[in-house]
């Protein structure tokens, strides 16, 4: 084999090698999937299960065609217009399996969503608001941190000019989870709480179904969350342990921070071990393992105490706790990036706290701002609420005309 065929075949096999790693980080993410549904199938009555399964599966489908066709294009300006030769290109067809791996986070927005507003969200305006929020609310600021648009994340932006350094968001502890999150507040907010979950200004605590299912959904995020993490990389060549090991540190932390805390609950041990996942993915890259051990901790600390402040005190109906979980230890995992990634504690270097809480509050801003708007016009011209008929009855049979378990109707 002379020189140049044995160059052209080393370059094949890195092009393959690429696509075949961002293959399985997309079939872990989407998997993740899976477990959103479950975990609100288990944390949900059981007349609302159906509901839950069909809103985490349609809007993957809505997902992908709004990324498919405006989101990718305006995050990363790139379209999928050209012949199928063209797209392969060179490469293996590279740019196509990186849309399928980003299109795995981006449609991680409304199945956060659905978590906090289920039992009482009309089926069609969150179907659309679903839609809306990935093809254009979430590229928009994955443009500002990983895409085109040079503000936030990029070497030479505004924010690297100021701080030294820019944003630094590895694997979406912001750019997907906060943003979900925090998205999720204003719909939770103008939706109002379940019937009978506050009697008389009392809160009056609505019981899971299903702990098996609850624990099946925390499973598989935590299963696919190291392809969410790792496959990050984006490149074969750019694999490290380090995130992996971070990943199963700070995963662990939420756990046993949660089983202590918590004094034991099933349910909260579950959601532990996804702070803790939340929390590490934007420092996974540059943090000390141990320092994801403690990440990963506060973060289930965060999400167990701010879940019962905002239940309990603050009288926010969030059924699955998103606001807590996603939004405020997504927030926590961009700000600790910039604390723990600092080599005088054993990180890596390359982060700026400045930088890392400015870019972590322009988030919370840009996502209460759009939410407000995008749900506030909802409620004012179609509404965002079952009626009360509706919901005593449950979303199964009032919107899916089923039940989960249709012969025990017999």
């Amino acid at each position: 084999m002379d020189v140049g065929a044995l160059s052209q075949a080393l370059r094949d096999l890195t092009n393959s090698g690429n696509v075949f790693f961002l293959l399985m980080g997309a079939i872990l993410v989407f998997s993740m999937h899976a477990g959103f549904a479950f975990l609100e199938v288990g944390s949900v009555r059981k007349k609302n299960q159906v509901n839950a399964l069909v809103k985490i599966l349609v809007d993957w489908g809505a997902s992908t065609v709004m990324y498919f066709f405006i989101g990718y294009f305006i995050a990363y300006g790139i379209r999928f217009f050209s012949p199928a030769q063209v797209l392969l290109g060179d490469d293996h067809g590279y740019q196509l399996i990186r849309f399928f791996f980003l299109l795995t986070f981006a449609a991680c927005i409304p199945a956060i969503i659905s978590g906090g507003i289920a039992e009482r969200a009309k089926f069609w305006p969150q179907f659309f608001a679903g839609a809306f929020f990935v093809g254009f609310v979430y590229p928009f600021f994955e443009s500002l941190v990983w895409g085109k648009t040079p503000l936030l994340g990029q070497p030479g932006s505004w924010l690297a000019k100021l701080a030294g350094v820019p944003f630094h968001d590895f694997a979406g502890s912001v750019v997907v989870h906060s943003l979900g999150g925090w998205l999720a507040l204003p719909a939770i907010i103008l939706l109002g709480p379940r019937l009978k979950r506050y009697v008389n200004g009392k809160s009056q605590v609505i019981k899971v179904s299903s702990i098996p299912f609850l624990a099946l959904g925390s499973w598989l995020l935590c299963v696919g969350w190291f392809g969410f993490n790792v496959m990050s990389a984006g490149e074969l060549t750019n694999i490290s342990a380090l995130v992996a090991v971070n990943s199963l540190l700070a995963m662990v932390g939420g756990i046993l921070v949660a089983l202590f805390v918590s004094k034991n609950d099933a349910a909260f041990i579950h959601n532990g071990a996804l702070a803790g996942l939340i929390a590490i993915c934007s420092g996974s890259d540059v943090v000390h393992p141990i320092g994801a051990l403690i990440i990963g901790g506060i973060g289930a600390l965060i999400f167990i105490k701010l879940f019962e402040f905002e239940t309990e005190v603050l009288k926010i109906d969030d059924v699955l706790g998103v606001w807590p979980l996603h939004g405020v230890a997504g927030t926590w995992g961009g700000v600790a990036c910039g604390i723990f990634g600092q080599k005088a504690l054993g990180g890596l270097g390359g982060v700026s706290l400045l930088a890392q809480v400015i870019g972590s509050l322009a988030a919370v801003v840009y996502a209460l701002v759009l939410g407000f708007v995008v749900y506030g016009i909802l409620k004012s011209t179609v509404g965002i609420r079952l009626s009360e008929h509706e919901e005593i009855l449950g979303a199964d049979l009032s919107i899916h005309n089923i039940e989960a378990y249709p012969e025990e109707a017999l």
